[in-house]
């Protein structure tokens, strides 16, 4: 008899307390973006690169992760924005701007393109809190984790999806995750990995999903069947009661897979999908491959398989299992190279490469697990964080100009940006906020040097430059220095302070000619 989900919970919970005690480290190894390795479906329809050759940007909170986002040129601009700790509720709020659309409380990537969210260090989790895509395309998340995120209760986040695509969305590699709950639908959790709403041309690759009641879908109701094109490889689900994943029309493609304790049912294509189910490991299950809990039927092709103490239940109006002999009732025509490890294998390879902080390793198509070459555009030791801006020549046209800003700290004057003394500064109310400096008539500036009061350098992470004439981006960055651009005939130019580690101290806002 199969034992309630928290019960279920209770008995991993005891394994993993054991595992500690044995000595096994649960710690996240560092790990930059791949941009390369993308696979499958994700690589078609003109394939997905995320921020490949953008800026990148370091993010601890919420808040800075959707700073970055608004702090691009455009919302198409690349960027990838490498993510270290714990992401939650009280660190992630809404911030506006031209080039982002965000809302607190859920790590929004909304109406963008062209970004990587990689975890690094000592690793990311979204702890409560989901990833939402909505309207966007070519995406890469890589190397987090997203736990226990909630429909009911409190606090709710994501319509309670770890990571949810709907509306549009195109291109999207989710490679290297962890996405888990703690329940199912009655103690307030809907599913890991959700597409609907017309999404298209997704891989989910070396991920862990589990101990959930529904490990994902591809279409939200029977009418909803614009969704397709997915892959799942190299991916462990462990403990999931159903929606491994569920297909509602479309095309999918399931292979070296390794499936375990799936306690209802499993792959369930309906509604008119097509999957193609190869070399993948199904143990101690149920019903892992049909047509479940509606009588509009789906269809699969499968090879390789094995089936390790599954048990398959009668047919029935609602119900059309495909075992206990599984037999191929379509054929899938796949577009992209792929290469088989053996299914044997499977449970092996899956265990040493799966999930956030296993070093991105990856099968090599013999089940031996390989690190794949570093990707050439990341630094191999970190920058500095304060970097002595570059020294400009020329006259400072700041001095003797005039300045305002946003609300500004007590005791502090936005004069002293301007003043040439690096012992006088300008500070905002909060941890963001803008300083300008401006001229009775245009005057041509093509860089800029901002730099920060003594014992506060580094405090400001993400900034951008505007030309306040026109509220034209001029330059984005992460930490004060020097930006130049081309040049610019302006009256007012503004330094926009959008993420801070606290209140920052601008000591001088340079500007130059040249």
């Amino acid at each position: 008899m199969k034992r309630p989900l928290a019960l279920r919970l209770s008995a991993l919970s005891a394994a993993t307390a054991l595992a500690a005690a044995a000595g096994i480290a649960l710690t996240s190894p560092e790990a930059t973006a791949a941009t390369g390795g993308v696979t499958g479906y994700a690589t078609q329809n003109g394939g997905t690169t995320g921020g490949a050759g953008g800026q990148r940007v370091r993010a601890t909170t919420g808040t800075e992760i959707h700073a970055a986002l608004c702090g691009r040129a455009s919302s198409s601009t690349p960027i990838i924005i490498e993510v270290e700790g714990t992401v939650n509720h009280g660190n992630t709020g809404k911030v506006s701007g031209g080039s982002c659309n965000t809302a607190a409380g859920v790590i929004e990537l909304k109406q963008i393109s062209n970004v990587t969210l990689v975890g690094v260090g000592a690793g990311a989790v979204f702890d409560q809190l989901g990833i939402h895509i909505r309207q966007s395309s070519n995406i890469i998340i890589q190397n987090v984790t997203v736990r226990n995120v909630k429909k009911s209760g409190s606090p709710t986040s994501n319509g309670g999806d770890a990571i949810g695509m709907e509306s549009d969305v195109r291109n999207v590699w989710v490679d290297h995750a962890t996405l888990e709950a703690s329940g199912g639908e009655s103690e307030g959790y809907d599913g890991l990995f959700d597409m609907k709403d017309n999404t298209q041309y997704v891989t989910l690759s070396y991920s862990v999903l589990r101990n959930s009641g529904r490990g994902g879908l591809i279409g939200s109701s029977e009418s909803d069947l614009s969704n397709g094109y997915v892959t799942f490889h190299h991916n462990r689900y462990e403990n999931i009661d159903s929606r491994a994943p569920l297909l509602r029309g479309g095309t999918a493609h399931a292979y070296n897979n390794h499936y375990v304790s799936l306690n209802e049912s499993g792959i369930n294509s309906r509604a008119g999908a097509k999957v193609k189910v190869d070399n993948n490991y199904f143990e101690d299950s149920k019903d892992v491959l049909g047509t479940f809990y509606t009588d509009q039927r789906g269809s699969w092709q499968v090879a390789g398989n094995v089936f390790d103490n599954v048990t398959w239940s009668s047919p029935g109006s609602e119900n059309y299992p495909a075992g206990p002999n599984p037999q191929s009732t379509t054929t899938v025509n796949i577009p992209y190279a792929y290469t088989l490890d053996a299914a044997g294998c499977v449970p092996d390879v899956v265990r040493r490469t799966a999930g956030a902080g296993t070093g991105l390793q990856v099968s090599d198509g013999n089940c031996t697990p390989q690190t794949p070459a570093p990707d050439p555009s990341t630094p191999t030791t970190p920058p500095p964080t304060t970097p002595g801006p570059t020294e400009p020549g020329g006259t400072n046209l700041s001095l003797g100009a005039g300045a305002d800003g946003s609300s500004k700290a007590d005791g502090t004057s936005y004069g002293n940006v301007r003043d040439g003394n690096l012992s006088t500064y300008s500070s905002p109310s909060g941890s963001t906020g803008s300083v300008s400096v401006k001229w009775g008539s245009a005057t041509s500036v093509s860089r800029v040097v901002v730099r920060e009061a003594s014992g506060a350098a580094g405090v400001v992470r993400a900034w951008r430059l505007l030309n306040a004439d026109t509220g034209a981006v001029l330059a984005t960055g992460t930490i004060a220095g020097t930006a130049t651009f081309p040049q610019t005939s302006l009256r007012k130019i503004t330094f926009e302070i959008t993420s801070a580690s606290g209140t920052p101290r601008v000591a001088e806002f340079e500007t130059y000619a040249s």
